[in-house]
């Protein structure tokens, strides 16, 4: 029928990406709580924290602590804006950083002051500069398929950007749909082009469950070959500019999919919905995804 992967690497992003924009204020200890949860449940590769101005996001306020009492257990990512976060985070010993850019003009302006040219020529000689210290560099692609501002985006465009990151020498590109907004045809077209055009570099996708389409975008990519997904324990997360997002697909529910597919992750599912149970009485929104649901009535039985 189709050809699957044997094994896909999931990269938990709750930490970071499903916590940034929380209400609640979030404990750095109950911070720490989750991430070695998750870790224990199998995850080798987690955003744990973002390097941005406290004043913007004061919910990463705590980024330096974090990265300095963390388990060190696999790859370990930091976000980091500009030359100040990247500064501070290899100053506290973040060994893989994470960049980010839009290709939409506009909701780059929206979100960082700048257009997706100005970060281009700002993020060159940081990711230079970092790849010639041996740092191993992500670069994260917002609104790879559709913005709240402009539409839909050109494939061409999304093409362009991660071109010229890979000719810069990054190790990985996260391909986003930040809003949500794609279908699994979209999804399979999308990264069909980008492992025909971009072979030798990781290749990760990252989707957004607002119209419920997140498994079946992640599925599409799987038929594309692509075998490794950015999601968030507990579907925590959004975009704050996309009124009704209801975050990234839930980690639990993308493992469960696998798994029954024959897809290997390494990961525990119990335990992973008991790091879900961790975090959960800590944020504003109830967390309703299908397999913690189902982990809850176990566990009352």
């Amino acid at each position: 029928m189709f050809s699957l992967p044997n094994n896909v690497t999931i990269i938990e992003v709750g930490p970071r990406d499903g916590l940034q924009n929380e209400k609640n204020e979030v404990s750095t200890e109950n911070k720490l709580e989750f991430i070695h949860a998750l870790q224990a449940s199998g995850i080798q590769e987690m955003e744990i924290t973002s390097f941005v101005s406290p004043k913007w996001v004061p919910q990463m306020s705590d980024a330096a602590e974090i990265v300095e009492r963390v388990h060190k257990q696999g790859r370990q990512f930091v976000l980091t804006p500009n030359s100040k976060g990247i500064e501070r985070a290899l100053q506290v010993g973040a060994k893989s950083v994470a960049v980010f850019v839009g290709v939409s003009n506009s909701f780059n302006m929206k979100n960082i002051n700048k257009t997706t040219a100005q970060s281009m020529e700002e993020l060159k000689p940081l990711i230079t500069n970092l790849k010639q210290q041996g740092y191993f560099v992500r670069a994260c692609i917002s609104t790879a398929f559709h913005c709240p501002y402009e539409g839909q985006i050109a494939v061409e465009d999304t093409l362009s950007l991660c071109k010229e990151f890979a000719r810069w020498g990054v190790d990985e590109l996260s391909v986003a749909d930040t809003i949500g907004m794609a279908n699994p045809q979209e999804s399979y077209a999308l990264f069909s082009l980008l492992l025909r055009e971009i072979p030798d570099i990781l290749m990760t996708a990252h989707f957004h469950d607002t119209r419920k389409m997140g498994l079946a975008n992640i599925y599409a990519a799987l038929l594309t070959g692509v075998s490794r997904f950015d999601t968030s324990a507990g579907g925590l997360g959004g975009c704050p500019f996309a009124p009704g997002a209801t975050g990234n697909v839930a980690t639990e529910d993308v493992v469960n999919m696998l798994h029954t597919m024959g897809v290997q992750t390494g990961i525990d599912l119990n335990l992973l919905c008991k790091a879900v149970s961790i975090i959960a009485p800590c944020v504003s929104r109830p967390i309703d995804t299908g397999m913690f649901r189902l982990y809850q009535i176990q566990q009352q039985t």
